[in-house]
């Protein structure tokens, strides 16, 4: 696919996606229709040059194709009928497919994946699927799962949207609040993908995270109650440390060795308005509580003024909230932190002993940091051999590869000089 086009099939292949859906009335149409519509683009584009609007383009080219398509086969397979007539019938002006309606569109899109005649796991893998293009290899990987379980899983939730006959629309505003925890994962799920991609060389994958951060903005317009806005204020206030999470030699830079000019302060004053604003409501949820302790980091003017008491604080509020091992995870490594590695060591062990998060890198990673702390080193090193075992991020990989060299480098703590106004070394969280 040349250049140009492979940049608007980024840009643009979801929303085509989510209005062709819409229009088509039918997932696998619309998915079919969408790839006839960019081999035509890629037919005719390179001689006709690109269209002012190539998201317009697509979504006629696509719709007309499917059409064509569904005439011709309707006429040997009857179930196809009733398709083919409600494509015909469901636009017909231009006003159809404007932006404005395709940003709805894709607003639509998740609700319907997320509507609750569906399972959970299916909600989440659908839109991980269809609103954002992530591949089934990725997605299981999110769930720990294989790929033919999502495989799976994905055909049997398309099929109970067609065989229900679940409209595709946003729901009425009754209903808006009883579905939204499971639009907010999602969205959470795609920015994190997007901030720290599961997999491959590239650490991040910078159109999926402004992907959510649009549909964040999107959902705060239609419903803006604390939890959306605490979520987008999350999502902001991560992202504006997306610059300098990397070197620029692609290596992963922690957040306690970062250069903080670097971070983007217009999203930081922005994150940190909304967190105020969903903290304000006393309806904050984990989204906005998350929020806060990023707005704590994003505060501090350095790595060693940064107010681990306030953070634990607030992890214990969110820890009663939600009693997840992720977050109880989280909270060792910022104890670590404000009182020490034998402190967060103990609770990171007390997580893995009753079996939580054994296939999880970061525990393992944070356990090595806390006995690299502590200078033990043939169990920091089985510690971080234990997490690398566990990395598919080749970032991730190379940082943990580099941790461990330099921990087998270095002479014993005792050889070592030792500055007593040293600041400690940060958490693992980037």
């Amino acid at each position: 696919m040349p250049d140009p086009i492979d940049a608007v099939y980024r840009a643009e292949s979801r929303r085509v996606l989510a209005t062709l859906i819409r229009l088509l009335g039918d997932f696998d149409l619309a998915e079919e229709a969408l790839q006839d519509a960019f081999a035509e683009a890629i037919e005719k584009w390179p001689i006709e040059g690109m269209p002012a609007n190539p998201r317009t383009w697509l979504v006629s080219a696509g719709r007309f194709r499917a059409i064509d398509k569904m005439r011709r086969r309707a006429t040997f397979d009857a179930a196809l009928a009733r398709v083919s007539a409600y494509a015909q019938n469901s636009a017909h002006t231009p006003a159809d497919i404007d932006d404005e309606r395709v940003d709805d569109d894709e607003l639509r899109l998740i609700f319907t994946c997320c509507h609750p005649a569906l399972a959970g796991d299916a909600q989440i893998a659908l839109t991980l699927r269809e609103v954002c293009g992530l591949s089934t290899e990725v997605i299981a990987h999110a769930f720990m799962t294989s790929a033919p379980t999502i495989a799976q899983r994905i055909v049997r939730a398309k099929g109970k949207i067609r065989d229900a006959r679940i409209p595709y629309e946003l729901p009425a505003r009754g209903e808006l609040t009883d579905r939204l925890d499971a639009v907010l994962r999602v969205i959470y799920l795609v920015f994190n993908e997007g901030y720290s991609a599961s997999a491959g060389d590239s650490l991040t994958r910078v159109e999926l995270s402004a992907e959510a951060i649009r549909l964040g903005r999107l959902l705060v317009d239609l419903l803006p109650e604390p939890e959306v806005i605490g979520l987008l204020a999350l999502m902001l206030l991560h992202d504006s440390r997306r610059g300098a999470r990397v070197s620029p030699a692609g290596e992963l830079v922690l957040l306690s060795d970062q250069d903080r000019s670097r971070w983007n302060r217009d999203l930081i004053a922005e994150g940190t308005v909304l967190v105020e604003r969903a903290l304000s409501s006393r309806r904050a949820g984990p989204y906005s509580l998350q929020a806060a302790i990023s707005a704590v980091h994003a505060e501090a003017p350095g790595a060693e003024a940064t107010d681990w008491a306030q953070i634990v604080g607030i992890y214990d509020v969110l820890l009663r909230m939600d009693p997840a091992p992720i977050v109880e995870l989280n909270r060792a490594a910022a104890v670590a932190m404000r009182d020490g590695p034998v402190a967060g060591l103990m609770l990171i062990d007390a997580i893995l002993v009753r079996g939580d998060l054994t296939d999880y890198q970061h525990a393992h990673s944070a356990r090595a940091d806390c006995l690299r702390r502590l200078d033990r080193r043939d169990e920091a090193a089985a510690a971080y051999r234990h997490a690398l075992s566990l990395t598919t991020q080749d970032a991730e990989r190379q940082f943990l590869e580099r941790r461990l060299a330099g921990l087998l480098a270095a002479p014993p703590l005792m050889q070592r000089e030792i500055h007593p106004k040293l600041p400690n070394e940060r958490g693992r969280r980037t």
